[in-house]
């Protein structure tokens, strides 16, 4: 049965292609064909949806893209195409556009569906790598990020260094042919299950009156290595998802380093577009509302429920417009870093807003346990929420960021 709610028909009057305002650079021709391939590739990935959903392939989740880990899943995408669209074909990739991974992903975050295997990996090292690895590690690693096959780890943060990452302790020293790592990252998704994990240490020790910034660098560790012990780190609900890292003087040659040796800030910063930006940022707890749109007439007071609905329909139009059009200047070449800890402050705290809103106006109890998809999601939105913010880097900081790139501080 075709799958029906208010995610589908409220996308149906957006934008979803170049036709609109934020392409006007690409003539009208090209704009009618990148859209009219874009809404193919979407009813070719809600299809695959249904036939998963009425074969019971997958439950339909909140925060799926860090809880719904399925290896299968992500295999089925891969061999489908919608993993890798933007790494070129000669490593294995599709050579799409930003805007066709987009709309992948939304439809796929939006279905709740278990993509957390590979979301690492396709969301924020294959750019990396395609920016700044040497052609042996694109080689490596790009084809089996595309095909699902390939999870990745991303150590950035740091217990003693909280959003600050500049401040972190993790050190990497020379050695005749190589680098060794110590030190340990915290809130490491994934890495129970990864493959490999990119680490950002300082390699140049930091001294007074210098930029905290200097002398970092990005280093790609497979997984399991000699002297890496990951520790996880349960949420409330008793998931683990997070983990704490610790680095005792693992080696690392050479060949394994990304980038240049001392450029890890500013490859790190460009990065964080693509980790901030994204619909995961206000899509996360899409699931409940969409379910409670299903259902609205059995709630209590529904007149008043859909009131509460409309707001926050309408909050998330508005992120959606935010976050596409990041996507369209990331298909442009652009890096809108500034654009997307904007994003990211504004979508995490409608995330939190939407749990907050839904148990307090619905009466109903919230209980991962129960039978009822709408007292689960509930659950599962609520005590998920209090990470949004924190996680991608705290909304505090992220709120510094943009007023410092404003000049107010």
């Amino acid at each position: 049965m075709r799958r029906k709610g208010p995610w589908h028909s409220w996308r149906s009057e957006l934008p979803t292609g170049p036709e609109s305002e934020m392409t006007c650079g690409v003539d009208h021709a090209r704009r009618r064909e990148i859209a009219t391939e874009e809404a193919d590739l979407r009813g070719q990935v809600r299809a695959f949806l249904r036939d998963q959903l009425d074969s019971g392939s997958f439950v339909p989740r909140c925060d799926a893209w860090l809880a719904g880990f399925s290896p299968e899943f992500s295999r089925e995408l891969g061999l489908r195409g919608w993993i890798g669209l933007t790494i070129p074909r000669k490593y294995g990739g599709h050579e799409r556009s930003a805007l066709s991974r987009y709309v992948v992903i939304e439809e796929l975050l939006a279905a709740g569906a278990p993509v957390a295997a590979h979301w690492f990996a396709d969301r924020q090292f294959a750019p990396s790598l395609l920016a700044y690895g040497t052609e042996r590690q694109k080689l490596k690693y790009l084809p089996a990020i595309a095909g699902g096959e390939c999870f990745f780890a991303i150590g950035m943060s740091e217990a003693d260094a909280g959003s600050d990452l500049a401040g972190l302790r993790t050190k990497a020293a020379r050695t005749t042919d190589g680098w060794r790592l110590t030190g340990s990252k915290l809130w490491t998704s994934g890495a129970h299950h990864a493959h490999a994990i990119v680490v950002l240490a300082r390699t140049t020790p930091h001294s007074d009156g210098e930029s905290r910034h200097e002398g970092l660098s990005q280093f790609i560790v497979d997984l399991p290595a000699n002297g890496v012990q990951i520790n996880p780190i349960r949420l409330l609900t008793g998931e683990h998802h997070f983990n704490e890292v610790v680095f005792d003087d693992v080696y690392v040659n050479d060949e394994q380093v990304l980038g240049s040796v001392g450029e890890g800030w500013r490859q790190v910063t460009a990065e964080l577009a693509y980790e901030r930006s994204g619909p995961e940022r206000y899509l996360s707890t899409f699931p409940l509302l969409e379910i409670l749109v299903r259902r609205v007439d059995r709630v209590e007071d529904s007149r008043n429920i859909v009131g509460v609905i409309g707001g926050l329909l309408a909050r998330a139009w508005t992120l959606r417009q935010l976050s596409y059009e990041i996507a369209s200047a990331l298909a442009d070449g652009d890096s809108p870093e500034i654009e997307a800890a904007m994003v990211k402050d504004l979508g995490t705290t409608f995330e939190q807003d939407l749990a907050d809103v839904l148990l307090n106006a619905i009466e109903m109890p919230a209980d991962l346990r129960s039978a009822d998809p709408l007292q689960r999601a509930l659950a599962e939105a609520v005590l998920h929420s209090p990470g949004y913010t924190i996680r991608g880097g705290t909304n505090e900081v992220l709120r510094g960021v943009v007023a410092k790139s404003l000049g107010l501080r």
